[in-house]
């Protein structure tokens, strides 16, 4: 955690002390501040796509941890608020969010993000970060993002990319890519799909409506950990060649990641706003949904 010790010691000095708040979860072999750096990292990306203060802002698949919920709250500031969106995994979201200071300016709300039950424009961003790849298939990736774009005039969404500049970003790459296939095998269900390149994100926010306005790539330059299982997931796998296909890449990737560590990839950034015609013609229906028919979800 060296590199995160040293970028926090840059940070400004409330990023630091939000931080600081969040609570230190040892996993091993994560390191105990896990949390802090991903939620770091989600700040950098953040802060790179010039959100405002005062802003209301729509987060789909915040996760039961709140890694992007608590830098969202920090960068709208009090006068912006936050609606949090997950459908089932909520974890300890609220108690990371009360421990940061921050839970004013957050509202948690159960939904699923293909049916929102939020009115057309009612928030000013739409916010998909490193959610992407639970949304099972790239049809569900159009319809969340064409949710989100009739919910808000302007999406930002952002996911790990397949690329590598160095041992350590391979060795997570070697890691994560088990993750889909071991979910699939073992449950029969997709989750955590394979990374996309940057241009097959910006074809898919094209084709739920948007207009691009900005992609590009950004290096975070802090440790990921987070892709990791262990060797006790693939016990369930029932199809025996393909269990020891998976254990022998499991092996390679956890050697990989004892000699490089493993690091963040490139991050995609892709910033869109509703296609014209989609504007025109979203302003002349109400949403299908009224605000607030689901209770917020606080645990």
């Amino acid at each position: 955690m060296r590199r995160y010790v040293e970028q926090l010691s840059r940070a400004d000095s409330l990023l630091a002390q939000t931080l600081e708040r969040v609570p230190l979860l040892p996993r091993p072999p994560l390191a105990a501040e896990w949390l802090r750096c991903e939620m770091l990292e989600r700040h950098q990306v953040l802060r790179h796509a010039g959100l405002s203060r005062g802003l209301r802002v729509l987060e789909v698949g915040s996760g039961g941890h709140a890694i992007t919920t608590v830098p969202l709250a920090l960068e709208v500031g009090s006068e912006g608020k936050v609606v949090a969106v997950e459908r089932s995994r909520w974890g300890i979201f609220q108690d990371v969010v009360d421990a940061s200071g921050l839970a004013e300016r957050v509202r948690p709300l159960k939904a699923d993000a293909l049916a929102l039950p939020l009115r057309h424009d009612s928030h000013d961003l739409a916010v998909c970060a490193h959610g992407i790849r639970s949304l099972e298939s790239l049809e569900n990736m159009v319809a969340v993002f064409r949710e989100m774009l009739r919910v808000a005039p302007r999406v930002l969404v952002a996911e790990s990319l397949p690329l590598a500049q160095n041992d350590a970003q391979r060795a997570h790459l070697e890691t994560y890519n088990l993750r889909e296939e071991i979910f699939e095998a073992a449950t029969g269900r997709k989750d955590d799909l394979h990374y996309l390149p940057l241009e097959t994100l910006e074809g898919l926010v094209r084709k739920a409506g948007g207009e691009v306005e900005r992609a590009e790539t950004l290096e975070v330059d802090l440790p990921h950990a987070l892709a990791y299982l262990p060797r006790d997931a693939l016990s369930s796998i029932s199809d025996r060649p393909k269990r020891e296909r998976l254990l022998v890449r499991w092996e390679k990737a956890r050697e990989m990641g004892e000699r490089f560590g493993t690091d963040h990839p490139p991050v995609g950034l892709v910033l869109a706003r509703r296609k014209a015609a989609e504007r025109g013609a979203a302003s002349g229906r109400p949403g299908r949904h009224a605000a607030g028919t689901e209770r917020p979800h606080h645990r």
